[in-house]
């Protein structure tokens, strides 16, 4: 496969390759893009949970993505695990720098074992300083709860919150519904004017591990390819949900997602990449 379209990921390490930097770039892969990566933070983890974090010095970080950004000219980015607020600035700062365009804004705050992978405080400054860069932001109910500040239980609930978030300065908002009780999942996509919905029925499996890095970088994927937000969306949470019906079943707790799911039948990417 030889790609002609680059995408940047911002985020952390997952030793257990189901997360993270690693599930991220397999993703790019699949979608035919090139995948570069700034690593925010080291985690020893695997699929039972989270033993231990090392931090990338801020400074570090900003190099990173100024070194991929000057060479390589990525046509998206996304950003993941970002740990803390100096590290928050740091990639904000160097993204305004670099002008990297069509940001992906996963916020991830905790992970599936449900370990945190965000400081409390750094909240406020993932708020103030990167969702106001977003072109996509991938809250799910929780972390669309913690940034709007209300309470994410229902529809619309989902709709007040990403309204909110809209106002705040996300270009458009995916809030991902699979913290809904009940056997229907529902995501809601906003881009300040027109809605969006998709429901499906929920897939009974603990093999969910590293599902909301999966689905936005698939965005991002779509963006570098130069597709339209809605088709992105679209075809990324397609991928994802052929992901996690194929998981290889891996490791005693919450399982990686099958990322070779569809690929070189399901017309993701350009064929001419591959």
């Amino acid at each position: 496969m030889t790609a002609r379209h680059v995408a940047l990921t911002i985020a952390g390490s997952d030793s257990g390759g189901g997360a993270g930097i690693q599930a991220d770039l397999k993703t790019f892969h699949a979608f035919g893009v090139f995948g570069t990566s700034a690593i925010t933070a080291i985690t020893a983890q695997n699929t039972v949970g989270v033993r231990s974090i090392q931090k990338i010095e801020p400074d570090v970080v900003a190099d990173q993505i100024r070194a991929v950004a000057d060479d390589l000219k990525p046509a998206a980015a996304k950003t993941g695990m970002l740990a803390d607020a100096p590290i928050i600035e740091a990639v904000a700062s160097a993204i305004r720098e670099t002008g990297l365009a069509h940001l992906v804004v996963d916020p991830v705050m905790v992970a599936k074992s449900g370990d945190r992978l965000l400081e409390e405080d750094a909240v406020n400054a993932l708020a103030m300083q990167l969702l106001p860069l977003s072109e996509v932001l991938t809250p799910n109910l929780p972390e669309a709860a913690i940034l709007a500040g209300r309470r994410v239980e229902t529809v619309d609930d989902m709709r007040a919150a990403a309204e909110i978030l809209a106002d705040r300065g996300a270009q458009s908002v995916l809030v991902k519904g699979g913290h809904l009780s009940g056997d229907v999942l529902i995501d809601l996509f906003f881009d300040g004017a027109d809605w969006h919905e998709w429901q499906e029925r929920r897939h009974d499996t603990r093999h969910t591990h590293g599902t909301g890095c999966t689905l936005s970088a698939a965005i991002c994927a779509g963006l570098a390819l130069g597709w339209p937000r809605v088709e992105a969306v679209e075809k990324a949470r397609l991928y994802t949900q052929r992901a996690i019906e194929t998981a290889p079943e891996l490791g005693e707790g919450h399982g990686p997602l099958n990322h070779w799911a569809g690929v070189g039948s399901s017309g993701f990417g350009d064929s001419g990449n591959r």
